[in-house]
């Protein structure tokens, strides 16, 4: 960590990503069309729609678009291990660790770890409990009855971020959505990360323009990786835009996107 806080970037001031996946938004169009996860996603979805019941806007979970479409990239990237920042509710969280599941081979499922700022299993003020939800989010991943390893932990992020060494396949940042907070979140992940590794975010807004009619723009993420990328990191934040399936407000729009390693230009 600097003096100031924030996570230190490499000497010449440039933070390093070399271990990012590099992919395109083909590579990631040819994932969401893809029969074979077609078919794993609906044998899951209906214990999938049983464990996750979260009446999309309700909550600050994502919505039934999200959900499926990070099913479909884990399935797709086969990480041994996942880090989320984020649980709130676990409607990512099951998700996720189904597809963790459904990746399950003779060395195991991996494992999940996911992080949130508070209990959201049993604080008083868990927000299932505040939703007036039947299951937590442990709840939730017990009735999957799979053979991922599920960590929860309640911790502020960064305090996890900075005193962790263990090494991660993919990341979902779904957390503070705050330039600053996103920003150091992605340093502290970029050392992390396996080779051939993925970040994930969540609430990105292309161009700083809102995505749906309700006019809404999370800065935060969009700022982040701007930032980054003008200090040098060899990044490209991939928009997943429009999904084949519905998302909410009526569209098939996601705010979810792919960070991955910019391709060079010949």
């Amino acid at each position: 960590m600097s003096a100031d806080g924030s996570a230190s970037a490499d000497r010449d001031g440039s933070p390093k990503f070399a271990n990012l996946l590099a992919l395109t938004g083909e590579d990631l169009r040819k994932i969401f069309a893809s029969p074979q996860i077609g078919r794993l996603w609906n044998s899951d979805a209906p214990v999938l729609a049983e464990v996750c019941r979260i009446a999309d806007l309700k909550t600050g979970g994502v919505n039934p678009g999200d959900r499926r479409a990070l099913f479909y990239l884990i399935s797709a990237l086969r990480p041994r291990s996942v880090l989320e920042i984020g649980t709130n509710v676990g409607a990512s969280t099951v998700h996720i660790a189904a597809a963790l599941n459904a990746n399950d081979s003779d060395v195991g499922a991996g494992r999940l770890v996911t992080v949130d700022i508070e209990d959201v299993n049993d604080s008083p003020t868990a927000p299932w409990k505040i939703a007036g939800l039947p299951f937590s989010a442990r709840q939730r991943i017990e009735k999957l009855n799979g053979r991922a390893e599920i960590t929860f932990i309640t911790r502020a992020s960064l305090d996890f971020l900075a005193d962790t060494n263990e090494t991660l396949d993919c990341i979902f940042l779904d957390g503070d959505h705050s330039e600053g907070a996103v920003f150091a979140e992605l340093i502290h992940v970029s050392r992390l990360l396996n080779e051939g590794g993925t970040i994930i975010l969540h609430d990105f807004f292309p161009e700083h323009r809102p995505l749906w009619s309700d006019g809404f723009v999370d800065h935060g993420p969009v700022s982040a990786t701007e930032r980054l990328r003008s200090m040098g990191a060899p990044i490209a934040a991939l928009p997943l835009g429009t999904l084949p399936w519905p998302t909410k407000y009526n569209s098939n729009v996601t705010s979810l996107a792919v960070v991955a390693k910019a391709l060079q230009r010949s």
